[in-house]
């Protein structure tokens, strides 16, 4: 059998190593320690959005995979970090962070391994829910070596984000969360989100843009359409929005499950100020809501909110706004 990289050399004509740099059209291929092999989206994807305009960063963060960040407002007074979910990337919350800049807040926004801008992996078989903790956690702790932290989590980032913050609860300061939770696969299966699995895995290309749009109640512009696309040009670069839905715990004997609970069993005590944000019609997070605010100390007593007229993307469809209720939420929690 042919190694990889002659592999490669004979399909884009070529001369490679499996360690060496291979750049076609469809972007950089690249072998890590593990010989995973990863996929990186040409900067050129991203060209014309012009919208979204702030400096890239990236760190590395297992073996060559590596993960896209803004870093805004450095010197800002507060920290947030905006963590988005599937299949979306930072450019979902542009409409959340101008308003974050002007209240003089540090903005950190992580796209995840697999999503924007940030490294692909080939397979979906690649990517497990705690190597998406593991990622995030390298980046916020070891890299950014980030402390007081407000933590704005939606979606599958929410799943991500719940269980480091059950894992190191003493690094967070408040914990906003938007349609998302921390099932641990002993719940009664949310039947919408089951459907969802099953359509994920049977798509034979990935409508990324159309997916989002279906979610949110305002038209998306074709700008905005394009920016969600722009992380992938092939479907091979789409594997971890394809294995994300596959990672979330429906059954107690899911892999991510065990950690779940132990998790779980940290958020029932973490009683620092915790807000819950929801949509009143999305129904992958159906129940959700409830299950955070009476389980988690720090919930009680606090404004949570439904954003009527919003659909599952809430910060496609009311994002300013949101980003104004977590601003007061903040302020008031120091008082």
């Amino acid at each position: 059998m042919r190694s990889f990289g002659v592999l490669l050399s004979f399909i884009l004509g070529v001369s490679c190593t499996p360690r060496e740099l291979s750049t076609s059209l469809q972007g950089e291929v690249r072998m890590d320690f593990e010989n995973l092999q990863i996929l990186r989206t040409p900067d050129e994807r991203f060209a014309d959005i012009s919208n979204f305009d702030y400096p890239s960063h990236y760190a590395v963060v297992d073996g060559d995979i590596r993960m896209h960040y803004l870093d805004i407002n450095p010197n800002g007074e507060n920290i947030i970090v905006l963590v988005h979910g599937e299949p979306t990337w930072g450019y979902t919350f542009r409409s959340m962070i101008p308003g974050f800049i002007e209240a003089n807040y540090r903005v950190i926004v992580p796209d995840l391994i697999g999503f924007g801008k940030s490294d692909k992996l080939q397979q979906d078989s690649d990517y497990t829910y705690a190597r998406h903790v593991q990622w995030l956690k390298t980046l916020l702790f070891n890299e950014l070596h980030l402390d007081n932290i407000h933590l704005f989590i939606h979606g599958w980032g929410g799943l991500i984000g719940l269980r480091i913050v059950g894992e190191v609860p003493e690094r967070f300061a408040t914990v906003i969360a938007s349609n998302t939770g921390l099932p641990t696969g002993d719940e009664i299966p949310n039947e919408s989100f089951i459907a969802w699995q099953e359509e994920s895995r049977n798509y034979e290309k990935f409508p990324v843009a159309e997916l989002i749009q279906e979610q949110t109640t305002v038209d998306l512009t074709w700008q905005d359409l394009a920016a969600f696309d722009a992380p992938f040009p092939t479907e091979a670069h789409k594997s971890g929005v394809r294995s994300a839905p596959m990672l979330v715990p429906t059954t107690p004997d899911n892999p991510a499950s065990e950690a779940n609970r132990h998790a779980w069993a940290r958020l029932r005590e973490f009683n620092k100020p915790f807000l819950t944000v929801f949509s009143p019609t999305d129904n992958f997070s159906s129940g959700w809501a409830r299950s955070l605010r009476e389980k988690i100390p720090g919930a009680k007593n606090q404004p949570h909110i439904y954003m009527a007229g919003t659909g599952h993307f809430i910060e496609e469809d009311m994002g300013d706004e949101m980003a104004l209720h977590i601003i007061s939420f903040i302020a008031n929690s120091k008082e």
